[in-house]
């Protein structure tokens, strides 16, 4: 029976644990509780297991040393970690520390890499759950964008000494952390689709400077938010443009198109480093928006965590963690210094009722031509993606023990500014 008094403890009791995962963390709370922690997250050992995998030591600049270290220290006092979260936890800070090492090696082997324009760059920016993705994902069929895949943000230097097949080796390792990802919590799967060859988003290129929300979407890490909220982060759009830099000098790109809702927290930074930018920023009930938000981040938590606060689940993606990140762009947008021709607007309900009609429109601000080509394409990538193919996902505002009136209350002028419909009532 749901409590009242605590639902979003009951929702995450609701994800079942496989037998198989519950007998290895099991084993690894007994060996734990006698020998210390099972799998480090120290610093050091981190770096030098880095360096060993790959035989490299520059990491390049000094300022991810600050970071990391704030980042493992709340993993390792705040997460609770489970021994499979452990584990994941550690490869996947191991994959940004080799993917350092081997992108400044190859900045410094080539030069050219460092002199490769990233000509007026496409960013989707919006709330979690606003249909970034899914315009992510039909932006990315018109050839002249390109958009990061998920394997190239796992594997973006490929080695000059590389086996004919070490493209398809990258792809398939990378596929094989999303089945695994599934396999933990099957119920990811109606949440979010993830795969090799889908569009990432860009806090994986910002992860590789640990100043990126990447880590608080998949980690119960509250002193590493709150260190990261007041963070500068102009290095992590530093190695943002660095690794596109290197992507794109490895195979040549016309046009960058890239989505995060975490730019809108750093519009500022972003046009500092791409002054040309485009900027489309999607728009949907924000209340709405919460219990799918939610549902998502306590499934991500819950793959590696033994638990998950729910307070702490409902400070970073309901109320007024949602509206800090959506008022940080309008405000931004609202100064004199915005480049106020950059920007566009779509709402979620013009996008589900016609797709193509309102991509279309955004076209012309684009600078490109909405060819029939390019509509056709979207148009088979639309057909092959019908709505809960996966399963239906399943979230309710109720959920999250939140009064709605007061939550209609904090976004009535967003609403209003951008004609935004109310899907809860």
């Amino acid at each position: 029976m749901r409590s009242k008094a605590d639902p979003i403890a009951d929702l995450l009791a609701a994800f079942e644990r496989p037998a198989w995962l519950l007998r290895l963390n099991a084993v690894g709370r007994d060996l734990a509780s006698s020998s210390g922690q099972l799998v480090s997250m120290d610093v050091d050992s981190l770096l030098e297991a880095a360096a060993s995998a790959t035989g490299l030591h520059d990491f390049g600049r000094e300022d991810f040393r600050e970071p990391l270290s704030v980042l493992t220290r709340s993993l390792a006092d705040e997460s609770d970690p489970s021994l499979m979260g452990s584990l994941l936890v550690r490869g996947d800070l191991l994959n940004l520390l080799e993917n350092r090492l081997r992108l400044v090696a190859a900045r410094a082997k080539t030069p050219a890499i460092a002199a490769e324009e990233i000509t007026s760059p496409i960013f989707i920016v919006g709330l979690p759950r606003s249909g970034t993705s899914i315009l992510h994902e039909l932006l990315a069929q018109d050839p002249r964008l390109r958009a990061p895949l998920s394997w190239e943000a796992h594997s973006p230097c490929r080695p000059a000494d590389a086996a004919e097949d070490w493209e398809q080796a990258a792809i398939q390792r990378a596929e094989n952390v999303f089945t695994f990802w599934k396999e933990l919590v099957p119920a990811y799967a109606t949440m979010h689709e993830m795969g090799a060859r889908i569009p990432c988003e860009c806090i994986w290129l910002t992860a590789h400077s640990f100043r990126s929300e990447e880590f608080l979407g998949r980690n119960c890490v509250p002193s590493y938010a709150a260190w990261l909220a007041t963070a500068d982060l102009a290095p992590a759009y530093t190695i943002h443009r660095e690794i596109l830099q290197l992507l794109q000098w490895q195979k040549p790109t016309e046009r960058w198109l890239l989505k995060a809702p975490s730019h809108m927290m750093a519009l500022p930074d972003l046009f500092s480093r791409y002054p040309d930018a485009r900027v489309i920023q999607t728009h949907r009930d924000p209340v709405q928006i919460m219990g799918s938000s939610v549902n998502l981040l306590r499934a991500l938590w819950w793959m590696r965590s033994e638990s998950a606060d729910p307070e702490l689940i409902k400070a970073s993606f309901a109320g007024e963690g949602l509206a800090a990140r959506l008022f940080a762009a309008l405000d931004f947008r609202d100064t004199a210094d915005a480049p106020t021709d950059a920007f566009q607007d779509i709402r979620f309900a013009d996008l589900m009722r016609d797709p193509l009609g309102t991509i279309a429109g955004l076209y012309p601000g684009l600078g490109l031509a909405f060819t029939r080509e390019v509509e056709a394409a979207m148009g088979d990538t639309l057909a092959a993606k019908p709505r809960d193919r996966s399963g239906k996902h399943d979230y309710r505002f109720s959920d999250l023990g939140l009064d709605l009136a007061e939550e209609r209350r904090r976004f009535v002028d967003y609403q209003e500014r951008f004609g935004i419909p109310s899907e809860v009532a």
